[in-house]
């Protein structure tokens, strides 16, 4: 096992083993065990009761986050030959039809995100296999297919972020930087959380949320004292 460093224990110090710290002062502890040159991305860590194992208990979703997502995000459109004008003033990085089908069959997959329009997705169902794997096939759980391409391009772009369960039933998503004030860090989180519950899969049996944990970048991680629903 790897030695940890002076910074790392010294930030580990200021954390209360086992304690559930509130909101306001878990982000204010975030912020002050951060200990690197660079603006360290905050992740909200999330442990759910619900079983990835079955399709029913699938947890995926979008939040708005009301102060942004921070980060820049490439985007793609894809959509029909007749709305070719309509994505090209929809703000998307890429957008294309035929074309674009053609790259993602050749595994030239250059966005982060994928928007497609409801009568436009059936198309993608050919490259299924590429994008799936990556987490980049459009879904209207995602709020990646829509028939308002410019508003859903422009709020990928600065406030929506997606979330969805991992093999081990936990949730992982960045909410902010460090540079961000406490208060715009704990309006993101909970803004997260509160979307997470309104999403919580009908054959979840009990409180969706068992433990909620927030971490900077190679920092340790504090956890969140969180009631549920």
């Amino acid at each position: 096992m790897s030695k940890r460093g002076k910074k790392y224990l010294a930030s580990t110090a200021m954390i209360i083993k086992g304690k559930a710290y509130p909101l306001n002062e878990a982000v204010e502890l975030v912020k002050k065990t951060s200990n690197v040159k660079f603006d360290a991305t905050v992740e909200l860590s999330v442990k759910t009761n619900a079983n990835p194992k079955f399709n029913d208990q699938i947890l995926r979703g979008t939040a708005v986050l009301p102060h942004g997502t921070w980060k820049t995000k490439k985007i793609a459109v894809f959509v029909l030959d007749e709305k070719l004008d309509e994505a090209k003033k929809s703000g998307a990085d890429i957008y294309g039809s035929t074309d674009l089908l053609n790259n993602i069959k050749n595994e030239k997959i250059d966005f982060d995100i994928l928007i497609t329009t409801t009568d436009s997705i059936r198309e993608l169902a050919p490259v299924a296999k590429q994008l799936g794997p990556k987490g980049l096939m459009p879904s209207p759980k995602a709020g990646t297919v829509t028939n308002d391409l410019i508003k859903t391009v422009e709020e990928f772009k600065k406030w929506k972020i997606e979330f969805k369960l991992d093999k081990t039933g936990n949730v992982h998503v960045p909410v902010g930087k460090v540079s961000f004030t406490e208060d715009k860090l704990a309006e993101n989180i909970q803004a997260i959380l509160d979307t997470m519950e309104e999403n919580k899969p009908a054959w979840v049996k009990g409180k969706l949320i068992k433990k909620v944990v927030i971490s900077s970048s190679m920092w340790p991680g504090i956890l969140l004292e969180y009631i549920g629903k």
